[in-house]
């Protein structure tokens, strides 16, 4: 198959879902909110209850209460800039990553960590849904790890169209199942409330700082949910005058806003954990922590068995095909961008549904959610090095300081295989971090592992990029192209171009000159799916010469409104 023919199979909407490239206006039909909303209807996952209930048991209401708060406020502060860049300029974090640090390969290892969280977290949701299957109907565990893998599989084949209709008509019914018995017990039982708050877990009933901060450490490894908000935020409609207000609104609450629903399922979890011990069975020990435990108690005491046993399974298997189906959508496509820009072959997204499940359902044989504090715990320094580096890296080297050119770039031959910057912090970060979890530097410091990764990752990419004066972030500073990159309301233009490699048309931002001159001497446009793809650099641009690979005055120095001016004038790109 000859990179043409690659390209062109890669093209087709239903196999990738813009996988490699930015989502073009011609398919971003839905509205703000519908796109806000299928995106939180993803985060009805049951494992925040269990987390909640984990550190709640082990360290005290109060200890996991501040934990939880701790961790949502700063993975929202990580994830405001990041969410806002992937819905104005239509990128996932892989693409978003490559132009904020790393490169155009360097990226492909954060990619894999997130590929990593999407099988941790299915494996995890996975298993709770097992338990449900077990406690509900008898079905044997590794049975169970089998059908909630497999019940997925249909659904995540089909890609967006499917799993907004999916999220639309399910979060109805999962907010009914959630919330209303959690009202009325609340309501008609206060003194549960005092039992809640007064619990000390297997703490000392005192408010520690080392304490609330290992509580934070379990819940900052749910950060990588916001790649996956991303999944959905990419196809976010353009900014308009008209629905500004909508727009923000939708963006606010489902790309970093998602942690406030999170934190608050957290902060349930550990309710419904109290519940179930005080009001249930006093002797359940570490089940307490499982959500079918918690549930289903919940429900006995409001209704027949029959009948809380029917509405538990229900909620459960919900909650879990609604996120399951995001994480292997996520997964499988964080995986194919990864082979593909390694091997330039495209195999599909088929096979990478198959191998992510695959690896989720050996998790859950292995029983991996009897150790999730401990995988949580490890899996957070590494996490938040990445997620800390990107957004630090929009904010403060982008915006503040003009070091990082303000437009994310994310095609091939406009980009250094390898940024320093990026590898460099998420490199440091993460060694000093799980140095630090292993008690290498003392026992004192060990519960402040994730905070070493977050600082280090927030000094190290300004001062490797101020060192570096910026020179790899771009390799050209121009993509042959007159036409402007943004329109004048800053979204990304909508002019298409044709691909002379492919045949097909693709947008502006998709777009760049081809090496290769037409049969004329013409200019000849090719896609950056086509370049992705293509065996040798025949189509790529030269690198600027010395010293301009560097972004230009105007651009270093400039208010990032002025670059904006400048990408819609077209004069120079970044």
């Amino acid at each position: 198959m000859t990179a043409a023919e690659r390209a062109r199979r890669a093209a087709e909407d239903s196999l990738e879902d813009y996988a490699f490239r930015y989502v073009p206006r011609s398919f971003r039909r839905w509205s703000t909110l519908a796109v806000g909303g299928t995106a939180l209807g993803s985060i009805a996952f049951l494992a925040d209850f269990s987390i909640g209930a984990s550190i709640g048991m082990e360290h005290g209401t109060l200890n996991a209460l501040l934990g939880i708060l701790l961790a949502s406020v700063i993975i929202f502060l990580v994830g405001l800039p990041i969410s806002v860049y992937a819905a104005r300029y239509n990128l996932d974090i892989d693409l978003l990553t490559r132009g904020c640090g790393f490169g155009y390969r360097g990226s492909v290892i954060t990619t894999l960590i997130f590929a990593g969280f999407t099988c941790l977290f299915f494996a995890l949701e996975g298993a709770i849904m097992a338990q449900a299957l077990h406690v509900g109907l008898g079905v044997a565990l590794p049975v169970g790890y089998l059908l909630s893998t497999l019940v997925v599989i249909p659904i995540v084949f089909f890609g967006m169209r499917a799993l907004e209709r999916l999220q639309r008509w399910t979060t109805p019914l999962w907010l009914v199942l959630a919330l209303v018995p959690l009202v009325w017990v609340v309501l008609t039982d206060p003194d549960v409330v005092e039992s809640f708050l007064a619990f000390d877990g297997a703490g000392e009933g005192v408010v520690e700082l080392g304490a609330v901060v290992a509580c934070a450490a379990v819940c900052f490894a749910l950060a990588p949910q916001l790649a996956e908000q991303l999944d959905y935020l990419r196809f976010m409609p353009p900014r308009t005058r008209a629905n500004r207000g909508r727009w923000w609104a939708s963006v606010l609450l489902a790309g970093p806003g998602w942690v406030a629903f999170s934190g608050a399922k957290q902060m349930i979890g550990v309710f419904l954990a109290v519940y179930v011990l005080a009001r249930v069975d006093p002797t359940l020990g570490g089940r307490a922590a499982e959500p079918v435990v918690q549930i289903l108690g919940l429900y006995e005491r409001l209704m027949p068995d029959w009948l809380a046993v029917v509405l538990a399974m229900t909620l459960v298997v919900v909650a879990q095909v609604k996120i399951n189906v995001t994480n292997g959508y996520s997964g499988s496509l964080a995986c194919l961008n990864a082979c593909t820009r390694l091997t330039r072959r495209y195999p599909g997204r088929t096979p990478f549904v198959l191998v992510n499940l695959s690896a989720a359902y050996g998790l859950m044989v292995m029983d991996v959610f009897a150790l999730m504090s401990f995988v949580l715990s490890l899996y957070a320094n590494v996490v938040m090095a990445w997620l800390v580096t990107v957004a630090v890296d929009i904010a403060v080297n982008k915006r503040l300081l003009g070091i990082s050119p303000v437009v994310p770039e994310h095609r091939r031959g406009m980009l250094h295989d390898w940024n320093p910057v990026g590898l460099v912090s998420v490199g440091a970060a993460s060694l000093l971090s799980l140095l630090t979890f292993f008690g290498v530097f003392g026992e004192a410091l060990r519960p402040f592992a994730v905070g070493v990764a977050i600082l280090v990752a927030a000094v190290v990419t300004p001062t490797v990029a101020a060192l570096t004066r910026g020179q790899w972030y771009l390799r050209r500073r121009w993509d042959g192209i007159d036409l402007p990159l943004i329109d004048d309301q800053g979204s990304p233009s909508a002019a298409r171009l044709r691909c002379h490699v492919t045949g097909y048309t693709f947008e502006r931002p998709d777009m760049l000159a081809s090496a290769e001159p037409g049969p004329f001497g013409e200019t000849q446009h090719i896609s950056s799916l086509a370049l992705t793809l293509a065996d040798a650099d025949r189509y790529v641009l030269p690198a600027d010469g010395g010293s301009a690979t560097a972004a230009p005055p105007w651009e270093t120095r400039g208010t990032p409104q002025m670059v904006d001016r400048q990408a819609r004038g077209g004069a120079v790109m970044r």
